[in-house]
């Protein structure tokens, strides 16, 4: 088995309840969502399309490339810092893309555990998940014909909705085995508006959280 990176990276986590903490970045290439390309912009399956701003095509990123389970252990460890205690923190890899789901498999989970990792994974839910992740965010997507993208993955640590997204059940969500819940403003030309959209949602629904993209602002990765 291989797995096509677009780019692997040591950066601090921006979003959701993590975020502030150190973390190794593996940006999986693809999605089932939208190809990726700018002349895709209108084609479907879902319209995150239309506001996504995350480059996951080709594998020519830095630190991307094509990589054998051993030799993406092995990024992992060298991206992390080295210590000489060992109580120093546990690395935390975020597989995210994309869609990571496309293409992680049960021994890149495992094998990341042996190798002392904490694995946490950002995606849209559509598709099933290996066992054991340790920290699993959800954000879920709108069809462009209005829906609701079904989710199989309906439970975790994290659920985050980009905003403002018709069509998606607060009520539905809310239900859903998760330990925390968060509205994120959408970015782009109308990030002002998003961001006073979430605003007012976390008034009005007080059990969600706002996230905002603290890496953005910060200038990083």
């Amino acid at each position: 088995m291989s797995y096509k990176l677009k780019e692997s990276f040591l950066t601090i986590q921006g979003e959701g309840a993590q975020a502030g903490r150190l973390s190794v970045f593996l940006r999986f290439t693809g999605c089932n969502n939208w190809s990726g390309r700018e002349q895709d912009r209108d084609a479907g399956p879902a319209d995150c399309a239309r506001w996504c701003d995350t480059d996951f095509v080709g594998t020519d990123g830095d630190g991307g490339g094509q990589f054998t389970l051993d030799g993406l252990v092995a990024r992992v460890r060298g991206l992390w810092p080295a210590h000489d205690s060992k109580l120093a923190a546990q690395p935390l890899v975020v597989l995210t893309g994309g869609e990571p789901a496309l293409q992680i498999d049960q021994p890149l989970i495992d094998a990341l555990h042996a190798d002392g990792a904490q694995v946490a994974i950002e995606t849209n839910g559509s598709i099933a998940l290996p066992q054991g992740i340790d920290w699993v965010c959800v954000s879920p997507k709108r069809l462009l014909d209005g829906r609701a993208q079904a989710l199989v993955v309906d439970r975790g640590q994290e659920l985050k909705v980009v905003q403002p997204q018709d069509g998606l059940d607060r009520l539905g969500l809310e239900a859903m085995a998760f330990e925390h819940f968060f509205v994120q403003p959408m970015d782009g030309p109308t990030a002002a508006a998003s961001l006073a959209f979430c605003i007012d949602w976390v008034r009005r629904y007080p059990r969600w959280r706002l996230s905002l993209q603290h890496h953005k602002h910060l200038g990083i990765r």
